[in-house]
């Protein structure tokens, strides 16, 4: 303890007496101090004791641009000078609203139905409850009010706001808030690697990964007649599960999902907090997995983390009712944020001008995965999955079953212990170790970040081969 920075030592203390974290046993935490991050630059993070740390999940899949970017800076400053707040209600406006979502729209997919608006938020959960509220209004002014129903995945995650986390499939947070709200119904992830097991009177093993994408695709159908047609308003999801832990669904899932949408037409919404602005190698991940929605959830990237801003970009067939209905009774202080919009416009044009996402397409992201699906051959790993900048690995006890560690064993928290004795930020999700490095990460740093999580697969194995638990 005497070898610990006093200072590190006096803000563990007020942090546990008087910081209330997200998703936290606060118990646990005062127990052994909350690590201090003091500093950032570029792919790498410095903690009060002074060790450098390579941030392979960009702060909180946040920090696209990367740290450092003295041009983001420079935005916030010159706009809170000029202009460091006013509201946007009473038919009132800013320049950097204006301009960032002309911008947002500039770089929105192109599609039949093209995205024309955008609603600003502070947050992606506010957007996920924008995302609820427009969906409703949306049937209510086309006469349909009975259409209230939105389907969402288990184990998806929209936010953790009432409305966020009922469209959210995680049942932990559900039993913490007696959720979900009425309305709001759920069918199964796509997926395979746990759940395309073939019972034994099929021959056993597992179901082709494309015909597993269009059966879990249809239990969307199968809800929809359940529920009554004409009662459900709209479909969400991630075009890739983050926080559900990277989960890449297979090529056949979100065609057969649009088909079914367009069939009985319920909106399709893409929630792309952690998919959008470059992430899977294109500027929205349904681009990347081929789909056209009517609203997109963006935050995070969007301002590479350095303030917070959320929203939701509209299409045009949405736009259109919307301003048929007259006034349209929600909205945040925050929305349209001079401030946030500012740093925005400059973290977009960034992202454009050095070309950071065709360099995750081309370069970086195909090296990332080449890489990162090689380590599926490590005795712990039993799949290793990637797409554009962001991946998971499963933990498993036997590659050839995909048989599982018992959950209490924490095999996937052992192995985020080595990570940051190692100088690695990675997230366990139960066994399911996941990454999404910022896009500026080269070459040279992707070398260097598989060859970490390599020495930490190491130790986490030769930990559970210790215990006895292989």
């Amino acid at each position: 303890m005497s070898n610990i920075n006093p200072q590190t030592t006096e803000w563990q203390a007020l942090d546990s007496a008087h910081f209330f974290h997200p998703f936290t046993d606060h118990n646990a935490l005062a127990k052994k101090g909350a690590r201090v991050i003091v500093k950032a630059d570029n792919v790498y993070i410095w903690d009060s004791e002074g060790n450098k740390i390579l941030d392979a999940m960009s702060g909180l899949w946040c920090v696209n641009a990367g740290y450092g970017q003295k041009s983001i800076a420079d935005a916030a400053f010159k706009q809170m000078n000029t202009l460091p707040f006013y509201n946007s209600f009473f038919q009132t406006t800013n320049p950097p609203a204006v301009e960032l979502a002309k911008l947002l729209i500039d770089v929105a997919p192109k599609q039949a139905n093209p995205f024309t608006h955008v609603f600003f938020t502070s947050s992606g959960s506010e957007g996920n409850d924008t995302v609820l509220r427009t969906i409703r209004r949306y049937w209510d002014v086309k006469g349909q009010k009975q259409r209230k129903t939105v389907i969402s995945r288990w184990n998806a995650y929209h936010g953790s706001t009432v409305a966020g986390a009922s469209l959210g499939g995680m049942k932990f947070m559900h039993e913490h808030g007696d959720l979900p709200i009425p309305g709001i119904y759920h069918i199964d992830q796509p997926y395979h690697y746990e759940n395309a097991r073939l019972p034994a009177d099929q021959g056993g093993g597992f179901e082709d990964k494309a015909a597993f994408g269009l059966r879990i695709a249809q239990q969307l159908e199968a809800k929809i007649l359940e529920l009554g047609a004409d009662t459900v308003a709209a479909f969400i999801g991630e075009p890739i599960q983050g926080a559900g832990g990277v989960i890449i669904p297979p090529d056949s899932y979100w065609p057969e999902i649009q088909r079914i949408c367009n069939k009985y037409g319920i909106l399709l919404c893409s929630d792309e907090v952690i998919c959008g602005f470059g992430r899977t190698g294109q500027w929205f991940g349904c681009e990347t997995m081929g789909y056209e929605p009517d609203m997109i959830t963006f935050a995070k990237g969007v301002t590479s983390g350095y303030i917070p801003l959320g929203g939701v970009l509209v299409s045009e067939k949405v736009a259109t009712v919307m301003h048929e209905g007259g006034e349209f009774g929600h909205g945040y202080t925050y929305s349209g944020h001079p401030v946030a919009c500012a740093v925005g416009l400059e973290n977009v044009a960034l992202i454009r001008d050095q070309k950071m996402i065709e360099t995750v397409r081309n370069v970086t992201g195909p090296r990332l995965k080449a890489g990162f699906e090689k380590l599926a051959q490590h005795p712990l790993v039993g799949l290793a999955e990637c797409k554009g900048l962001m991946g998971g690995m499963v933990l498993v006890k036997n590659k050839a079953t995909h048989e599982m560690f018992d959950a209490d064993k924490g095999v996937g928290m052992i192995c985020r212990g080595h990570c940051f004795s190692n100088g690695l930020i990675m997230r366990a999700v139960g066994d399911r170790m996941i990454i999404a490095p910022p896009l500026v990460m080269t070459e040279a740093q992707i070398d260097e970040l598989l060859a970490v999580i390599t020495v930490c697969l190491d130790a986490t194995w030769q930990d559970v081969q210790a215990r006895g638990w292989v």
